[in-house]
């Protein structure tokens, strides 16, 4: 009996020391909602892989990829998840940090508008209302580029107005106040299940360019590099997992993020839905998009010339060298796990 209340108090005490072991990690999320486009987190959440490495992933949502990075300039969090224009134009006031993990690899941002808009070409938006997520969006930034490219002056030629996101945003197109959207993949699914068809303007021109990965300062990367490795391997994971069985992938996004889940839909709609919106991102979660090997690589062929396209539209008013803002040093590490071995694990889930 001595040697069973023994064991016990061992096996609390070994529980005690892990709970207090385990670190909560902050990382800004880009977006005020929380949708599919986290299922990676949700995933690595619900397999254990962030609390085999020690840690817990708490999402924080910002209003944008702009709030996203001042959030981590503040050191209010070590790690976020935004576009890279507003990292490329913090970068010269002294802001040392970087895109260590590329999570989009082709350019989620663009122009669309309403299917039944009689806006064609990007010259149409010529004295339209833009609407974009909030001022701090990279859908900013992107939206007045686009103008600058196609002849416009984008301090008066187009306006660019806040139009929320998914309900609120297919709300105000439906009522007029907003001509066409310079959001994101995911939103304009959102907005298409809330019953607004949604057309893209042409945005060829941009989509080679990367989106959003993670960053952080240099000094995290160095004093915590198995922290930030572990991250974007667990993400890294996830996004595999997802790729192969969005549907799985979006019930384990219910389960960790509860209130993603749609209320006043059956089940089968909420989830079709869903994956609907999933699909979307997973578009420019895949390698080929970026044309690179390794999860999370960093093609600074890629980046160039996106880099190229800010300065010579005014988006950025100095030359920023690739090497400032993206490094490739933990691509290898990240990579050490056997995709196949997630893509199996995925496959059984949909067999269960």
């Amino acid at each position: 009996m001595k040697h069973l209340r023994f064991a016990a108090a061992l096996a609390a005490s070994l529980a005690a020391t892990g709970a207090q072991a385990e670190t909560t990690l902050r990382v800004a999320f880009c977006a005020r909602t929380v949708s599919a486009a986290a299922a990676p987190f949700a995933i690595a959440t619900k397999m254990g892989w962030f609390t085999q490495a020690g840690f817990r992933v708490e999402l924080v949502p910002f209003p944008g990829s702009t709030d996203c990075v001042k959030s981590v300039a503040t050191r209010d969090v070590d790690y976020a998840l935004p576009s890279i224009e507003p990292l490329a134009i913090i970068r010269p006031q002294g802001v040392k940090a970087k895109n260590y993990y590329t999570a989009y690899q082709g350019n989620v941002y663009g122009i669309a508008v309403p299917a039944d808009s009689a806006v064609k070409r990007f010259e149409d938006l010529k004295g339209k209302r833009v609407g974009v997520i909030s001022m701090s969006s990279a859908g900013v930034i992107v939206a007045r580029a686009l103008a600058a490219n196609h002849g416009m002056d984008p301090d008066r030629d187009i306006s660019i107005v806040v139009a929320g996101e998914a309900a609120q945003t297919a709300a105000l197109l439906r009522s007029g106040e907003v001509d066409a959207l310079s959001q994101f993949d995911t939103q304009y699914a959102l907005v298409e299940n809330a019953g607004v068809k949604m057309r893209s303007l042409d945005n060829s021109e941009i989509a080679k360019f990367p989106s959003n990965g993670f960053i952080a300062f240099e000094d995290t990367l160095k004093n915590k590099r198995g922290e930030a490795v572990a991250l974007a391997q667990g993400y890294a994971k996830g996004t595999v997992f997802a790729l192969t069985n969005p549907a799985a992938a979006v019930r384990a996004l219910w389960e960790v993020f509860p209130q993603t889940k749609a209320t006043g839909k059956d089940e089968a709609t909420a989830l079709k839905d869903d994956v609907k919106v999933l699909e979307a991102r997973a578009r420019n979660w895949r390698l080929e998009a970026g044309g690179v090997t390794k999860w999370g690589e960093n093609s600074e062929a890629n980046y160039a010339a996106y880099l190229e396209f800010l300065l010579k539209w005014g988006v950025l008013k100095q030359k920023v060298e690739v090497g400032d803002i993206v490094t490739n040093e933990l691509i290898g590490d990240i990579n050490k796990f056997d995709p196949a071995e997630i893509t199996d694990l995925a496959r059984k889930q949909a067999a269960n």
